[in-house]
């Protein structure tokens, strides 16, 4: 199979904090919906007079941002419809389904608390998030992660919530239907240190898994006692910290560690993976598309974002899954990933044909450079900060202290990702490696992505087009 690919970076956002977590709202006519997390830790601020160390702790610092991208807006697609300051942020997910008529946000924070959140229609086709309510999932403790239990996108069963805490703790939290609450059903103690992910089986919700920093991957039956693991892998050889069951195949689980390996398992063996990847850079995020089964999307820290094909290992006929694309321009801590569900077949055709009969060379010529002096001029103000986040974050980044120069562009060309070691030419004004280069013939559709990075605190919006073609490598 030979995977010919193309991208294009839409837009680029300094999201002022550093940003951590990124998601498109899942819910149909909600689909051009993004929100963003941020963490920023401050210092305290020294008294006159006083001691010259401060003991004060620090602040954790978040900031919620919700967005809505139009692909009418060619260079601009991306508008911020409102901020929301608030506790640090760690991790946010939308409901797969409508609760109570509405899309509904979760996002974990730094004191240890689940927050809710609706999303209501304005006027002029505008959105707002509304605070709905709140729970905690322990004392002094960070809420690390979140997962909701209606992945597939089944209304039928009770809507749960899984979560994991730096204590090791995991929460599992029912999600009132009608009038939507939050309440902790059960907590238990499952690593020995962090929890830094736990994610449900979406196939059967009863199942949830927890990774951690004890370099533990684990399921538990949440009809049973929880005081013990169903299963314990340590086949990842440090911090366990991204998991995603795949909503479209029973028994596919995908992990991810601080060991550089993305793992594809069946649930019912876990003794050994279908297949083992190494990406270069520990893997905090994982998110399988939405719509075709076989491609996962990897945040790898310190090595950028990579889709994998893993079609061969659901055949178990590969050892590791090839790496079809790698988007590189994040110049800090690849954190945040998702696919949009929103369709762009017609705006890429739309970009790909001529304008019309009535449009001069120098119109043409002038929307080009109009549009590549605002992308280059998004890179160019971007502060490039070095500020240390939580504790935790300090051992897992310890030895940060690559050289963050900003890509160059003075030539006006666009952004695009690369794949190591690949010849290059130029496609819509961005390089592309030769063997992944598709004429709009080929075409067969694309995806919208958003990436975030953290130290640099930047935002990315972009297009990823692919088209299979049977050969033989």
């Amino acid at each position: 199979m030979d995977a010919r690919c193309m991208t294009r970076t839409l837009q680029v956002v300094d999201t002022e904090y550093s940003a951590d977590a990124v998601e498109w709202c899942p819910i149909d006519g909600w689909h051009n919906v993004l929100a963003c997390g941020t963490y920023q830790l401050k210092m305290p601020e020294d008294k006159a007079g006083g001691d010259s160390e401060n003991t004060k702790p620090h602040m954790r610092l978040g900031r919620l941002y919700l967005y809505s991208f139009h692909q009418e807006q060619l260079y601009s697609p991306l508008t911020e419809v409102q901020r929301i300051e608030m506790p640090a942020i760690l991790d946010l997910k939308w409901c797969h389904v409508p609760l109570a008529e509405h899309p509904m946000l979760c996002l974990a924070n730094a004191e240890g608390r689940l927050e809710l959140f609706n999303l209501i229609a304005e006027e002029k086709n505008s959105c707002l998030l509304e605070p709905v309510c709140s729970v905690a999932v322990g004392p002094e403790c960070l809420a690390l992660s979140l997962d909701w239990s209606t992945g597939r996108g089944d209304q039928s069963e009770s809507v749960k919530i899984i979560s994991s805490d730096s204590k090791g703790c995991l929460s599992l939290v029912s999600v009132g239907g009608s009038s939507p609450a939050l309440d902790v059903v059960s907590q238990w103690k499952a690593h020995d240190f962090e929890a830094w992910i736990s994610a449900f089986n979406y196939w059967n919700t009863d199942i949830v898994y927890s990774g951690g920093d004890d370099n533990k991957l684990k399921g538990w039956d949440t009809r049973m006692e929880t005081d013990g693991p169903v299963f314990t892998s340590s086949r990842h050889s440090m911090g366990v910290c991204s998991i995603q069951s795949s909503p479209h195949r029973q028994h596919i689980l995908a992990t991810g560690s601080y060991d550089e390996h993305v793992l594809v398992w069946d649930s019912r063996q876990m003794k050994r993976p279908l297949a083992d990847t190494h990406v270069q850079g520990g893997v905090w995020r994982l998110k399988w598309h939405p719509t075709q089964e076989q491609l996962l999307l990897a945040a790898c820290m310190h090595n950028g974002y990579h889709i994998l094909d893993c079609k061969g290992a659901f055949a178990a006929s590969v050892e590791e899954c090839p790496i079809l694309y790698s988007y590189i321009l994040h110049n800090s801590l690849a954190y945040g990933a998702d696919w949009s569900r929103l369709p762009l077949d017609a705006q890429l055709a739309a970009d790909s044909q001529p304008l019309s009969s009535s449009a001069t060379e120098s119109q043409k010529r002038g929307e080009c450079e109009e549009g590549a002096k605002k992308l280059e001029t998004e890179f160019q103000d971007l502060k490039i900060q070095y500020e240390s986040p939580t504790g935790i974050f300090d051992m897992v980044m310890e030895g940060e202290a690559e050289d963050f120069s900003g890509p160059d562009f003075a030539d006006g060309s666009q952004a695009s990702g690369t794949s190591e070691g690949a010849d290059m030419h130029t496609v819509d004004g961005a390089e592309q490696p030769k063997h992944e280069a598709c004429s709009n013939q080929e075409r067969t559709g694309a995806s919208l992505l958003a990436t975030c990075s953290f130290y640099d605190h930047i935002l990315h919006v972009w297009k990823w087009e692919r088209n299979s073609t049977a050969s033989s490598r």
